[in-house]
């Protein structure tokens, strides 16, 4: 990032395919918040509980503390004495994210976003499409795909689950790039 907003707030949106290390990386920014001694909140949505229900974890076991919501709402409701705000796993939060991230960052508060922009079929997801739009700044980060060694852009269920919301990780997912992504 070469410009940083003076005297007011703005929202950034890592995303990518699972593998990509998107977790990895919001989890690099918040520490440098923290390290500025910035008032630093951070939420996960109660759907991810892979490895910890009070830490984001990315794939390869570096954590943070988080708090963990079960709407959007509730993320309004913390963060009010923070300056960053970070957010993980957003494709599995209701719309309302993108309203709350509006208002956060209008009241000059930065929020930094990661999450899936589209799910197992390449549909876009959840609210992390108009995220995208509304991001002053957008970190699209690729995986290594599995089979071929291509810079990856999708996530390929491996499983014959049909639900668009299915939690796991290398046992129902791969990352892929297009011409070895199959829907």
């Amino acid at each position: 990032m070469t410009l940083t907003p003076k005297n007011s707030g703005w929202i950034e949106v890592i995303c990518g395919p699972m593998f990509s290390g998107k977790t990895e990386e919001l989890i690099r920014r918040l520490v440098r918040s923290q390290i500025a001694q910035q008032k630093v909140t951070i939420f996960k949505p109660t759907l991810d509980d892979r490895y910890s229900e009070d830490y984001i974890v990315s794939h390869n076991k570096r954590k943070i503390k988080s708090l963990t919501v079960r709407n959007s709402s509730d993320i309004e409701k913390y963060s009010q004495d923070a300056n960053v705000i970070g957010i993980d796993e957003a494709q599995f939060f209701d719309l309302d994210l993108v309203k709350i991230c509006k208002k956060l960052a209008d009241e000059g508060k930065r929020i930094v976003v990661a999450g899936l922009e589209k799910d197992f079929q390449a549909i876009p997801f959840g609210p992390m499409p108009l995220l995208l739009v509304d991001a002053e700044y957008v970190t699209k980060v690729n995986a290594i795909c599995i089979r071929c060694g291509n810079p990856a852009n999708f996530s390929q269920r491996i499983t014959d689950e049909k639900k668009q919301v299915v939690i796991g990780e290398i046992d129902k997912y791969e990352a892929r790039c297009r011409k070895c992504f199959q829907i």
